[in-house]
């Protein structure tokens, strides 16, 4: 008998891989210019680490609340209210162990088991493993260039019925297109989900980082939608591992007692650290990251055209740009293995995102510094001629 459940059967998230193999490469004594993974290559802001300093030895660091430290889910409610203008308070508010469990945590308190759920393609890929492992049924929602890779509420309706979601993802800034959504689709999109009984999870993990193009959160459309948060991106602070949701009020006792058992708490101490996230001083130090990330994008629009990679929607936000590669592999998951080995640059295999149509994609991070990036076109435009 095999001991191993179908459950656990899901695609590898690749982009992981591929640290994988430059943290091998790393060992070696290889250098490798990562532009694959959506980590900022700055760490936290100051006044994050200030706090996380004054508290490591004069606090014991506990058990924190379930659904997170009082101060801190005061704090991103406040933040929350501040940005959108939206009606936001602690009570709606549950911090978890960076988005990750909090997508988990959502998809356990809203799904049946064979619930459909409806998905943006190329999309983020952990949506669909996680999906999978609970025995969701995936509704892919195909996204082109025309629709600059986001989903619309003309989509929704076009379903069949036996199709109709009970949940449906967004992601603006999008993973891996940088997209956003514009404000009234949004609002569209957060309409049609009321008025047909589906939970919309507006993935914001991205918010913070716009190069002129407006965010809107849904929650200013919907007060029945469930809105998801991180540390790790606008934050620049990844492995801390803190993230949260904004949702409706008499929903946050479910999330509660899940995760009580899930994780019983978030980290301590990086709860601590997230509160000094939050002021002035650190907001501006991440914009200042925020264009750097500009930065690379200028050099990543000029550069790329110029060696034939279309990037069909430009990034509006976010840390990405989506590329097509067609004319030069079927395979993007090998063509960016052999970037890696013959010229040290890393990028991720677009079919991570769709699984249908990613061989011939490529994503590219705005992460790394503004030189790296101009050495990574160097040798990537090296290598195509």
């Amino acid at each position: 008998m095999n001991p191993l459940s179908t459950r656990s059967h899901v695609e590898p998230f690749r982009v992981m891989q591929m640290l994988d193999i430059i943290h091998q490469r790393k060992h070696r004594g290889l250098d490798t210019l990562m532009l694959c993974v959506g980590q900022p290559s700055t760490g936290g802001p100051r006044p994050a680490l200030e706090a996380t300093a004054k508290v490591l030895y004069s606090d014991p660091l506990g058990y924190t609340e379930i659904i997170g430290d009082l101060e801190l889910r005061e704090t991103v409610a406040a933040w929350h209210r501040e940005k959108y203008g939206v009606d936001t308070r602690q009570d709606n508010v549950v911090i978890t162990t960076g988005s990750s469990a909090a997508f988990v945590a959502a998809f356990l308190v809203y799904l049946e088991h064979g619930d459909n759920v409806a998905l943006a393609c190329p999309g983020y890929p952990a949506y669909r493993a996680i999906l999978q492992s609970l025995g969701a049924n995936i509704v892919d929602l195909r996204c082109t260039a025309e629709t600059r890779f986001q989903p619309t509420a003309a989509m929704l309706k076009a379903l069949p019925a036996e199709q109709r979601p009970k949940l449906l993802i967004v992601t603006s800034p999008g993973n891996p297109t940088g997209t956003i959504i514009d404000p009234g689709e949004l609002e569209k999109i957060a309409r049609w989900c009321e008025a047909n009984g589906c939970v919309l999870l507006s993935d914001e993990d991205y918010h913070g980082i716009s190069f002129g193009r407006p965010t809107a959160t849904a929650r200013a459309f919907s007060d029945k939608a469930v809105v998801a948060g991180t540390l790790s991106k606008y934050f620049s602070m990844t492995g801390w591992r803190v993230g949260w949701l904004i949702l409706p009020e008499e929903h946050v006792q479910r999330f509660s007692d899940l995760q009580g058992s899930l994780s019983l708490c978030p980290p301590a101490i990086s709860q601590k650290a997230a509160v000094g996230a939050f002021t002035p001083e650190a907001i501006a130090e991440l914009d200042g990251h925020v264009a750097r990330y500009a930065q690379s994008r200028e050099i990543l629009l000029e550069e790329f055209p110029a060696m034939g990679l279309d990037t069909f929607a430009d990034p509006d936000g976010g840390l990405y740009l989506w590329t097509n590669i067609a004319h030069l592999t079927d395979d993007s998951e090998a063509f960016c293995r052999q970037l890696i080995d013959e010229i040290g640059v890393a990028f991720a295999p677009g079919v991570d995102f769709d699984p249908e149509q990613g061989k011939h994609w490529m994503r590219v991070s705005l992460c790394a510094s503004v030189e790296d990036t101009r050495e990574a076109c160097r040798r990537l435009g090296e290598y195509l001629r």
